[in-house]
């Protein structure tokens, strides 16, 4: 079933286009991926199709039956709710039936048993449970504890929430809803490791459409199959992940260039007949040139030149003067906050030329750990030291180094005064910044911007030992790919603490993995380090031998089969008993069917109420005790 159709879209800001020519056809169950550089109009084409945009040309056709949900950028910022409470709200109409059912229950309670009121009772207690009203709660409670909210956190007011703990609580919210088309913008920012696999897995089994705006490669190649692309205000469609997209739109921009060239050449080629046939000079010539021409107006018809990739970053790390062997060693680092212990029993040993990377989940002191080696904290317990010749540079996440009242000219030149101000200005332009966008203000910058101009200052900076917070936070796919293979090209030291599972792959030498007791060092990339993990899940707890009968002794071995006995005679019974309260159920919701007298239909439904409770443990007590029995048959 078609559930979003656009046809011929098009959409601008001012004086700039920011796309036209859309069409874009979205079917049930599709999951595509959404990819584009920072400003090419994405996030505006969703909030389109959400209604808050008017086209300024072509058609959107909308199912009437679709329910289409949408990742707002600044969710529950008003709201005084818990965080559990403000998930809630997902479920509104469920909690409005569920008071209406109380204050049903409270009137029959106090004698009101009207056909009436009865007929309302049953009829919303028929659709609160078809809704999902028995199980909202618990489907709420386990999708935030999937995105790695603890029990105590969902008593926290929204109003405390850091700006990551707000991402998941409306990706939550916007799981939850269970729309037929989900519009997902950037919904990684901010998750850790754990909680991106956790949605991936989410979204493998989601049974409706999504459109997914992501920069996390390996993300994009795990959840989706199909791959569309704003580039140069045009939509292009491709079916396949994200690296299948590479691959085709590699193939399609080679096929698009050679039909250009040979369509050129070819009116070139025409163009010299055309140019022969005049200097003859006679009048069969200018029939044979009008021809000629109707030819060149044909193709130049189809001529579509292909056009230049959107402008890249460009990126060239180059370390000072080599360091030893030894870059750092640390030895028992320890830190905690108000009590509260974030790590303990560090131990890291970096090597030149290592690509290392840190991992672990949020608030596991990842950040903290990079501003203990920076001299920004003091460790609790433990030392460490840098090697000879060593010189660090910082890519911090939160960019505090930056001046918020500078423009971005000044904070570049004001870190390097030796350099000309046509050296700053070309090395700006480098990294994107051209006219009057050097002038612009550090405070008036997007997130992307902030993070090129920190980037900027690191690349100059000449360090020949990197650590790297989150870098690519921020950056569009483009972005991310100039400064991987910049980071692949840098012949210095590398520390990163990353969830881009995409770059770790490409660039990691190890892993550490940090824990509240210490880092776990992986000789390997992701993939590696999630093997182990695997291997060790498959083998904890081990499994358990087999028994031999002949190793048991005999005493045992009678004690064992008197057990086994007891077991299969509780099997059986519980069977038995299982099967009469069914019969039993079924013969009393007969009667039931066939009463008019209310006060005794209310006596035999708890009956009945009873019964099935009584049913429901027992079901329980055998699924213990098949599962017990079949130990012994082991």
């Amino acid at each position: 079933m078609l559930l979003l159709g656009l046809n011929d879209i098009a959409m601008s800001f001012a004086d700039r286009t920011l796309f036209s020519g859309v069409t874009l056809d979205v079917y049930e169950g599709e999951k595509i991926g959404f990819v584009g550089v920072n400003g090419s109009g994405k996030t505006t084409l969703f909030r389109l199709l959400k209604g808050e945009h008017i086209p300024d040309a072509g058609s959107m056709h909308i199912a009437g039956s679709c329910k289409i949900g949408f990742m707002e950028q600044f969710a529950c910022k008003d709201s005084t709710k818990t965080l559990y409470d403000e998930a809630l709200t997902v479920f509104a109409e469920l909690e409005e039936t569920e008071l209406r059912l109380a204050e049903l229950h409270d009137k029959i309670d106090l004698g009101d048993t009207s056909a009436e009121t009865i007929e309302k009772m049953t009829a919303l207690s028929e659709k609160f449970e078809r809704d999902g009203g028995l199980t909202y709660k618990s489907r709420t409670a386990a999708a935030l504890g999937g995105l790695g909210f603890s029990e105590s956190d969902l008593k926290l007011n929204t109003q405390v929430l850091s700006g990551g703990q707000r991402s998941k609580l409306q990706l939550a919210k916007l799981l939850l809803s269970e729309a037929d088309l989900l519009l997902l913008d950037e919904p990684t920012n901010h998750l850790d490791i754990q909680s991106v696999e956790w949605l991936e897995k989410f979204l493998g089994d989601y049974r409706g459409a999504y459109i997914v705006i992501s920069h996390d490669r390996y993300f994009l190649d795990k959840v989706t199959t199909r791959t569309i692309e704003l580039e140069n205000r045009r939509i292009r469609d491709y079916k396949g992940n994200y690296t299948r997209f590479l691959q085709l739109k590699a193939e399609d921009t080679e096929r698009r260039q050679k039909v250009y060239d040979s369509t050129v050449k070819e009116i070139k080629r025409i163009e010299g007949i055309i140019e022969q046939q005049k200097r003859w000079n006679q009048a069969h010539n200018y029939v044979t040139i009008a021809s000629k021409q109707k030819s060149i107006d044909r193709l130049e018809e189809t001529l579509d030149k292909p056009e230049d990739a959107p402008e890249a970053i460009k990126f060239a790390f180059k370390a000072a003067d080599g360091t030893g062997n030894d870059v750092l060693q640390a030895n028992n680092l320890a830190l905690g906050f108000d009590g509260k212990t974030l790590f303990r029993n560090v131990d890291l040993d970096i090597k030149k030329g290592e690509r290392v990377f840190l991992i672990g989940g949020n608030g596991c002191g990842k950040t903290s750990l990079f501003r203990v080696l920076m001299g920004q904290y003091n460790a609790d317990n433990g030392e460490f030291r840098y090697g000879a010749r060593v010189q660090t540079g910082y890519f911090d996440q939160a960019q505090r180094g930056l001046t918020e009242s500078k423009s971005a000219l000044d904070e570049v030149w004001d870190a390097y005064p030796k350099m000309t101000e046509t050296a700053v200005r070309t090395a700006l332009a480098a990294f994107l910044f051209k006219g009057d966008d050097i002038y612009k203000q550090i405070s008036e910058l997007s997130g992307g911007e902030r993070a090129r101009i920190a980037l900027l200052k690191l690349m100059l900076s000449g360090a020949n030992f990197l650590l790297l917070d989150e870098p690519t936070n921020h950056l569009d796919i483009m972005s991310c790919e100039a400064l991987e293979n910049a980071l692949m090209n840098y012949d210095g030291t590398l520390f990163v603490i990353s969830h881009d599972r995409y770059l770790i792959n490409k660039l990691a030498d190890r892993v550490y993995k940090l824990t509240e007791n210490g880092a776990e060092s992986y000789l390997g990339n992701y993939d590696y380090y999630l093997e182990k993990q695997q291997e060790a899940a498959a083998n904890t707890p081990a499994e358990k031998p087999k028994r031999s009968e002949q190793a048991i002794g005999y005493k045992q071995r009678k004690e064992r089969e008197s057990e086994r006995r007891k077991l299969a005679g509780k099997v059986s019974r519980l069977e038995n008993r299982i099967e009469e309260l069914d019969v039993e159920i079924n013969a009393k919701a007969e009667e039931l069917s066939a009463l008019t007298d209310y006060q005794k239909a209310m006596e035999l439904s708890e009956v009945i109420e009873k019964l099935r409770v009584e049913q429901e443990m027992a079901m329980e007590d055998w699924e213990q005790s098949a599962a017990a029995l079949e130990e012994f048959d082991l």
